[in-house]
């Protein structure tokens, strides 16, 4: 039997549009587990991760230049010269930090209830020039390229773990799959401007404020 899918809830209503996406991808309540699982092995990791993950954005200077610019949140002294900038300097200790942050929240959520889809949604609209003050507008190439990038990172972390038995493995790495095209899903509605959201948080706590970025 064919479902009907409602083209205006999917560009609305944030739990209607991620409950299609979780039937369409088979997404369920034990990938989510298996994402708390992977989290284990991750967070140790992560300030490795991160520091990976800029070393490759400041490898082009097409990605560079987002950092030179002042982020929403960064108060400390900014390096304006290409050359200067590392991944030690303050702002890009401060993207880390986000980064860091944004993998750690996403890991180890257990409930993905309409506020940490809010969340997600909110990441995604941050890099567009959609978000006020927040917004980062960074072209969505370079968001692809790191989705793929980092998915890599965190596979070949998932592969090289020794005490995991091969079924195990193989259901993270479908789980980490999906949500990453969750996630990218959460960013291209932004991108191609068909998101005209309904709030369907009134019973939901308020979405944190703290900055989660990754370019």
């Amino acid at each position: 039997m064919t479902e009907h899918i409602e083209l205006k809830q999917l560009n609305s209503n944030l739990r209607y549009r991620f409950d299609y996406l979780s039937k369409f991808l088979n997404f369920t309540p034990d990938d989510i587990q298996l994402l708390n699982r992977f989290a284990v092995i991750l967070l140790p990791r992560i300030p490795v991760v991160a520091d990976t993950v800029y070393r490759k954005l400041l490898g082009f200077d097409i990605t560079k230049q987002y950092f030179l610019i002042r982020n929403d949140g960064f108060e400390g002294n900014i390096i304006k010269k290409p050359t200067s900038l590392t991944t030690e300097s303050a702002q890009m200790t401060f993207r880390k930090d986000m980064l860091s942050r944004y993998l750690k929240r996403v890991l180890t959520q257990t409930d993905w209830n309409d506020t940490f889809l809010q969340f997600l949604s909110q990441v995604g609209k941050m890099h567009t020039d959609q978000s006020g003050s927040e917004s980062i507008n960074v072209d969505y190439i370079h968001i692809n390229a790191l989705f793929g990038y980092l998915e890599h990172l965190l596979l070949d972390i998932l592969w090289s773990h020794e005490n995991l038995d091969d079924k195990t493995k193989n259901l993270m790495f479908m789980a980490i799959n999906k949500y990453f095209w969750i996630q990218n899903d959460f960013f291209t509605m932004h991108y191609l401007k068909v998101w005209n959201e309904e709030d369907l948080t009134s019973n939901e706590p308020a979405v944190n404020k703290t900055k989660y970025c990754c370019l």
